[in-house]
């Protein structure tokens, strides 16, 4: 037996108050072998008591939901205030975009839609359980479009990215475009891990939270898109 087959799996819960679309997440997710469907909840409240008691690895959370919403469910089960975060994949309509920047606010790790394909949804759980965070590249376009301007990290001019080297300026472009770690490093072709000590040193040179904060800071100074 490999060692990847020997691996215990991704532990996952899912959240959403349409039985439909809960039982069909947790097929598509339950049929692969390196994932594990350990719970199940219809509304926030439920999702926190359910998130509590199975510790999992990944929760994949609806925002629209009875009882409590996804936004403040994630930020009683990932939030600031968490001694022990799960790790929160947001995925929702399309419609409900403006409701992004609240869902990592409150410490979401990803946000995909509604209509990405399964193999999406199933690439996305692991790339958030690898501990990185994802944005789809629609999710971008909208965040940025509509909203960047809500969010503002700092009020920087184009000389705030002075601090960073070309290469460092290259990772940054690739993050706002909204591209995980792993696909940074076959893009770049450079080791994960040293895509992750180059965002972790933009981070720190930008004084940036996270990633979201790097996709807009990046958009408001006018510098994505240029290739």
């Amino acid at each position: 037996m490999s060692a990847e087959a020997a691996a215990p799996p991704i532990r996952v819960v899912v959240c959403d108050d349409q039985e439909l679309v809960r039982t069909g997440f947790a097929t598509i997710i339950g049929a692969q072998p390196d994932l594990q469907v350990v719970g199940e909840a219809a509304d926030g409240r439920s999702a926190v008591h359910v998130v509590a008691r199975e510790r999992p690895d990944v929760v994949v959370m609806d925002i629209r939901m009875p009882q409590l919403d996804g936004i403040e469910a994630t930020r009683r089960i990932a939030g600031p205030d968490v001694s022990d975060p799960a790790k929160v994949l947001i995925v929702t309509t399309f419609n409900l975009d403006a409701l992004v920047f609240d869902a990592l606010r409150a410490g979401a790790s990803g946000f995909l839609l509604k209509d990405a394909r399964p193999a999406e949804l199933l690439h996305a759980i692991r790339v958030v359980a690898a501990g990185e965070s994802l944005l789809s590249p629609a999710i971008t376009r909208g965040l940025i479009g509509r909203f960047a301007e809500r969010v503002r990290p700092a009020d920087p001019d184009t000389g705030t990215l002075d601090a960073l080297t070309a290469r460092e300026r290259e990772v940054l472009a690739l993050v706002a475009e909204g591209l995980s770690n792993a696909e940074i490093a076959r893009a770049l072709v450079i080791s994960h891990e040293t895509v992750k000590t180059y965002v972790s040193r933009i981070l720190m040179k930008l004084d940036l939270r996270d990633r979201v904060q790097a996709v807009v800071l990046v958009h408001r100074l006018g510098l994505a898109g240029g290739h």
